[in-house]
């Protein structure tokens, strides 16, 4: 034999692995194009730094052996529609060992991206590889959930039940970044691993539940079309997904920003004259204004990544970027509920920060609340233990917390954004439009003077009393008053604002906290 004569077993791999090519699926990838949607393969290729990514058990198929020809099967059923493997992302921004991800996808022109018996298999090596790596992954679980059809493990399967595909995926909760990445439908087994990621990115086009039309069928819950079951706008509202997007490459392009945030430090940045945050708060206490925009003044520029945007607007989780570190920041929204927390923005902001805990990213937080949400209407969403979580999770962070009192610092409210107490944060300041109080001014004024109040002689004189009451209660609890009390740590020019965060990540030494507490996140 010739050196230019190829091998016979050579031969057939090269042969075999042709099938799993989306150029030699011609008609699939019609399909799939044809419902505005990118293949698997495409998807991983825009994800991943090119020539990078090496695939994993990719010679297996569908176990329907029974029902068809092996060469039916290696055409029909490549990979068993999951494609796995490993490969560089955000390699140009950061050291190929902190680029060094896991990537699976589930294959929708293959069974409608079904879960199978030889891929959950596939699944669980790769989760098994991952612990022992310690990277990333990125999941793609559009598909259907399970697989009825696999006919080959009819004898030895009842339920199939023993499976440890969502054990081996949620034992890595804590240990290493998890982002489910969904387009189209999700539902019943594909759904669970979405449910049980760290964050979710979704498409526009998305419907997503855990259970699909066949199985609310089958339960007699009447005919629904997939279209009409968990809508990207039902689950942003609700906060099952965390970024939502236009389309797969969008999807595509938030991944690889979400992850970078977990990468490391980017060495170049900008942002935008700091002078501006004087203009961003009014000078009278009475208007709102947009958090946001300090956010966005405040951060390096375009790294700002809000996560739950349209779920408990009264509170803003976001990942940042300050001098191209990473942070975690937590803050709260003056328009909505008066920046009040509530359940939903109490559960919001606890899971938020056990996720930057876990991972080793410092905090930072924005107060302007007026505390807790109050009275019976929101009692009845179990306020009380909801409310809890804040204290909990911030008693328990291993990562620095640097807390900025832009306005009103209230109650207990404004303790659980400080950790649960002003002295919890590693460093608490306030801008000179801060104002400090046990609860909200004219609360207060209220409850404490309603005998004065009530002795008035007429509606006139007591608007003047109760006027002059809030303004003394003011002078009394604003910020370059409350410094003296050393309930905080100091009064800051707010275009200092960045100066003093990097100052207070400087003091700190980054081995102490950059590990991450390991401990696994809350799915809610």
């Amino acid at each position: 034999m010739s050196d230019q004569t190829p091998r016979k077993d050579l031969t057939e791999f090269l042969d075999r692995q042709a099938y799993l090519q989306d150029e030699n699926r011609a008609e699939a990838v019609q399909k799939r194009h044809a419902k505005g949607q990118r293949t698997a393969r495409e998807n991983i290729a825009d994800l991943c730094d090119e020539g990078t990514f090496h695939e994993v058990a990719s010679l297996i198929v569908a176990g329907q052996r029974g029902r068809r020809t092996q060469q039916e099967l290696i055409e029909k059923t490549p990979a068993d529609g999951l494609i796995a493997g490993f490969g560089h992302i955000n390699g140009d921004l950061f050291e190929n060992k902190k680029a060094k991800c896991a990537i699976l996808s589930y294959d929708e022109m293959v069974l409608a991206g079904t879960q199978g018996a030889y891929n959950h298999k596939k699944t669980d090596r790769v989760m098994a590889m991952v612990e022992k790596a310690h990277c990333p992954v990125i999941f793609f679980v559009e598909g259907g959930g399970g697989r009825p059809g696999d006919v080959d493990f009819d004898p030895i399967t009842v339920g199939g039940l023993d499976l440890m595909t969502w054990v081996a995926y949620a034992r890595l909760s804590g240990k290493v970044p998890r982002i489910a990445v969904i387009s189209r439908y999700c539902f019943a087994g594909n759904a669970a691993i979405a449910g049980a990621a760290d964050v979710i990115i979704a498409t526009e086009n998305v419907s997503l539940g855990m259970g699909g039309p066949a199985m609310i069928e089958g339960g007699g819950l009447g005919t629904y079309h997939p279209k009409e079951i968990g809508s990207a706008q039902v689950q942003t509202q609700n906060g099952v997904i965390d970024i939502l997007v236009k389309d797969e490459a969008a999807a595509v392009k938030a991944t690889q920003q979400y992850l970078s945030y977990f990468q490391g430090n980017t060495k170049d940045w900008t942002c935008v004259n700091q002078a501006i945050l004087h203009k961003l708060i009014p000078e009278d206490r009475r208007f709102g204004y947009d958090v946001l925009k300090i956010i966005h003044a405040l951060a390096d520029e375009n790294s700002v990544l809000e996560l739950r945007p349209t779920f408990a607007r009264n509170m803003i989780t976001a990942l940042v970027r300050i001098e191209g570190r990473p942070m975690g920041l937590i803050a709260n929204s003056n328009r909505h509920l008066g920046g009040a927390i509530d359940s939903d923005a109490s559960d919001k902001a606890a899971r938020f920060m056990q996720l930057c805990d876990a991972f080793g990213i410092p905090l930072l937080s924005l107060c302007d609340t007026p505390g807790f949400m109050v009275g019976p209407t929101h009692e009845q969403t179990g306020l009380v233990r909801h409310t809890a979580r804040m204290f909990t999770a911030g008693a328990n962070l291993t990562v620095p917390l640097i807390t900025v009192v832009l306005r009103k610092a209230y109650g207990l409210g404004a303790m659980a954004m400080a950790g649960g107490s002003l002295h919890q944060s590693f460093m608490t300041v306030s801008w000179p439009t801060g104002e400090f109080g046990a609860m909200g001014l004219e609360g207060a004024v209220k409850l404490g003077f309603k005998k004065e109040l009530e002795k008035a002689q007429d509606a006139a004189s007591q608007a003047a009393l109760y006027d002059k009451l809030v303004a003394a209660a003011y002078q009394k609890g604003k910020a370059i008053q409350a410094a003296s009390a050393l309930e905080f740590d100091e009064v800051i020019n707010p275009e200092h604002t960045r100066q003093w965060i990097i100052n207070a990540l400087d003091t700190i030494d980054p081995a102490t906290y950059k590990k991450g507490s390991g401990r696994y996140v809350d799915n809610w």
